[in-house]
């Protein structure tokens, strides 16, 4: 488990008054606020799924229109737990040929802004992705690209809203959460989370105006090795455009290491 978030969890833990480091289950009993409650579950969830080291997947990207007209991407992902830090992530365009080759290099922080470059094939140069951009849009898609770095813990205070129902058949906890990084896209995000495994399920996100900007759904969840989960897909909707994005996940692998020199600057200029 990176140091930072050792940290952080140890002062969120010592405030709430009961012990999660060392893998307990969410125990209501022992918080007593909405607010404790909700930080509970989200260490809980964080703790649920750390360890994992190394991971890399292929996926394909289907960008939808207003109309239902659709475009393809596929691109393969790596991604790095970090010591000390957030987790650090690459992501590599493979086809169409329009962008086939544009990368993006992620290291994900707590409050500090997380640093992201992106290649650029067309002009052969990487480009440091401004802190005050990060609410763009990723690659045309409906993902900004504050949406692909790692969730940190301290990113956002919690709020625990009420239990229900959700998804394919879950029982899950519904949480505000508030982020508390700048420039974000979002005044709040209201996360649902099952009981039973601490998966997020869904998320729906609040523009500016703290109306409903988009939702997230993930879908087809299946258990890989060392115990994690990860979905099949993600669907996400934009109310106030029409336009969707659907990620396809496939090929998940826990098992081929991967190390810090894959993701570097250097990595992304190898392309060049």
């Amino acid at each position: 488990m990176p140091f930072v978030k050792v940290i952080v969890k140890t002062v969120m833990v010592a405030q709430l008054g009961f012990l999660t480091l060392f893998g307990l289950a969410f125990n209501p009993a022992f918080a007593q606020t909405a607010e404790q409650l909700g930080t509970e579950i989200a260490i809980a969830a964080d703790q649920r799924d750390s360890g994992w080291k190394h991971m890399s997947a292929d996926m394909e990207m289907i960008l939808r229109n207003r109309a239902g007209r659709e475009s393809h991407r596929r691109i393969t992902n790596r991604q790095l737990e970090v010591s000390g830090d957030g987790d650090k992530s690459l992501s590599l365009f493979k086809q169409p040929k329009d962008v086939a080759g544009t990368a993006m290099l992620t290291f994900s922080h707590g409050l500090a802004p997380d640093d992201q470059w992106l290649f650029l094939p067309s002009i052969k140069r990487v480009k440091r992705i401004s802190s005050k951009n990060k609410s763009g849009p990723f690659m045309g898609s409906e993902f900004a690209f504050e949406d692909l770095g790692s969730q940190e813990i301290e990113k956002y205070t919690y709020k625990l809203l009420r239990e229900e129902a959700c998804g394919a058949g879950y029982q899950c906890y519904v949480i505000e959460r508030i982020p508390q990084y700048e420039n974000s896209a979002y005044t709040r995000q209201i996360t649902w989370v099952d009981k039973a495994q601490y998966r997020n399920i869904k998320v729906e996100f609040y523009d500016r105006k703290d109306a409903l900007l988009k939702t997230l759904e993930m879908i087809g969840f299946k258990q890989y090795a060392g115990g994690y989960w990860r979905a099949d897909r993600f669907e996400m909707t934009n109310h106030q455009t029409g336009k969707s994005t659907r990620l396809n996940w496939s090929n998940y692998d826990f098992e081929t290491p991967l190390d810090a020199l894959d993701f570097s600057q250097n990595a992304l200029k190898r392309l060049l």
